[in-house]
Formats: structure tokens, sequence, C-alpha cells
């Protein structure tokens, strides 16, 4: 009868190194990511999530003995879908050997720096894309682009207050009128909502130097009679230098707070690997996988400018 081999003995061919698992959380953040900075974080254990919204309701009526009730419209659903990705390596025992084993380091933390420029990119995605309705990860009723003129189910105009889309190159003119028309959104009922004036400016790295001239100078911002500049301290800025890779003209505004509700990335699977050695060809084995998601429930967080 042949020997058997238990799994705890094919478990000795594992350098310590080589069975322990790459701290992702760490070194993603090495990464100077931007995905906590713009989206909130959600865990999931559902194949995907569902958002739909209510609509609001509207003023109330003068009492004239009887309280008036009224229907109140439903919102958009939106349906997003986190999706698997993968990538592995495969390394002789010679290589391993001659390399004496902390060459697997450096495979660990590739694959985990791949994952997390995997998720970053797909991130960027959300603005890159922003004016296209050829959605990555979700299903919108609506079927508008995140930066275009919206809908209502309610049957009010539409008229003003529902288009979150232009094309003006950013300058100090431009970024005035763009936070009065964030300020002038309407809900699905066309009366203006409640928003903070928390803004923020994402440029792509090569408007990053015009935006931080724009909000940090005083007096004199292309004037020579030296008139107080309102836009100063009025904006956080965020460089967004992936957003180069799509466009370099393009830019937006968007309100921190309705943002950090809105814009949303989902963690089904965190980044994870694995690592094995086949027993017949001695070949290591590494792999990493994840799962995830990134979307936006409703629209009314930014304004995109679609330079030309």
């Amino acid at each position: 009868m042949a020997d058997v081999t238990t799994s705890s003995q094919l478990q000795r061919l594992l350098d310590k190194r080589l069975r322990e698992v790459a701290d992702f959380d760490k070194l993603y953040k090495d990464l100077n990511p931007m995905i906590p900075t713009l989206f909130r974080m959600l865990d999931s254990d559902a194949a995907f999530e569902e958002f739909y919204s209510v609509g609001s309701l509207p003023d109330h009526q003068r009492f004239t003995g009887k309280i008036p009730f009224v229907n109140r419209n439903p919102g958009y659903h939106i349906k997003i879908e986190p999706y698997e990705y993968a990538l592995g390596r495969q390394l002789e025992r010679k290589f391993l050997d001659d390399k004496k084993y902390g060459v697997f380091d450096d495979e660990a933390v590739s694959l985990i720096n791949s994952a997390g420029r995997t998720m970053e990119k797909e991130a960027a995605g959300v603005f890159t894309g922003a004016f296209s309705t050829a959605f990555q990860y979700q299903n919108n009723e609506e079927g508008i682009a995140l930066c275009g003129s919206h809908k209502t189910k309610s049957g009010t105009s539409t008229a003003s207050g529902f288009s979150n889309s232009g094309t003006s190159a950013m300058n100090k003119t431009s970024v005035a009128a763009t936070r009065i028309l964030m300020r002038q959104f309407r809900n699905d009922v066309s009366e203006r909502i409640e928003m903070s004036d928390n803004f923020a400016l994402i440029p792509p790295d090569a408007l990053a130097d015009a935006a931080y001239e724009l909000v940090n100078t005083p007096k004199g911002m292309d004037s020579a009679e030296g008139n107080v500049n309102p836009q100063y301290k009025r904006y956080k800025v965020i460089p967004y230098a992936r957003l180069d890779d799509s466009d370099t003209n393009n830019w937006f505004m968007v309100n921190m707070d309705l943002m950090k509700k809105a814009l949303v990335f989902i963690s089904r699977i965190k980044p994870e690997t694995r690592t094995q050695i086949d027993f017949h060809t001695l070949v290591t084995m590494i792999s990493s996988y994840m799962r995830f998601a990134v979307g936006t429930t409703e629209w009314r967080w930014i304004y995109g400018h679609n330079v030309t």
C-alpha cells in the first residue's frame, strides 16, 4: 500500500512567509488612496445592493377645516452589483530557492498593490464617466448620466434645478456660477433643497494649480484694483490625478455632505491572498481575489463641466 501524505506534511513545503496573508489595509494606505476621501464605504454580504428613493412632500397648505392628504411619489430604483476581480502568479521552486524565498514577499505586495490600483481606477470611473449612461456597476431606472438633465416622476416642472452638467472652463466666474446653480437644485417635487455651503472643487492635476490659486488668493484675483476675492477659502480643493487619464479640462464641484451620503464604494469581499504548492511540479501559486462595486444613489451632490 502506498504511503499516504497528509495535509499537515504538505504544509511543510510552505515557508512561513508563504503562508502569511499580506496586510492589504496597511499597504493600501501607502498608495494614498482617493476612495476613503470621496466615497462612503459600505460593507455588503449580498449579491447586489438596491436603493429606492421616496419622493418629497409638497408645502403645507392653509388649513380650512379639513386636513389635505397628498400622495408621495416614488423615486428611481438603483441596483449596484459588485464584480469579481482576481490575479495570480506562479513561481518555480528553483526560483524561490535561489531568491531565498524573499521574492515571495515582493509578489504578495505586488498583487495587493495591483488590487488597490484596480479599485482606485474603477472608482475614478464615476467621475470620468459622469457624462455617459454606460454605467459600469449599476442599473439606473432614470437612465440619465450622473451629470445631465434629470427627470422626476412627480409631474412637476424640471425647467430649472434639474441639470447638473455644464461646459464651462474652470475660472472664477464659472466656479461662482456653479455654486449658485448647485444651491438651486430642486427635489422631486421641484422645490428647492436645503444644501450646506460645504463645497469642494475636484479638478484633474492639470487644473489643480489654477484651483488652488482661485481659492487661496484673498485679493486682486485677475484684477489690478486689488478687489476682494469672494471665492477665497470658500472651497476645499481635492486634485484627482486619475481624471487626467480621461480628460485634462473637465472639472467638478461637489457638496461634501451630500457626496458622503450618495457616492458609495461597496466592499463585498476585501482583497485577499491565497497560496499553495502543486505537489507534482513544486510550483508555488499565489493569487489575489476581491469583489466590489462603485456607484451613486442620486445626482444632487455633484455638478460636472464637460469642457469642449
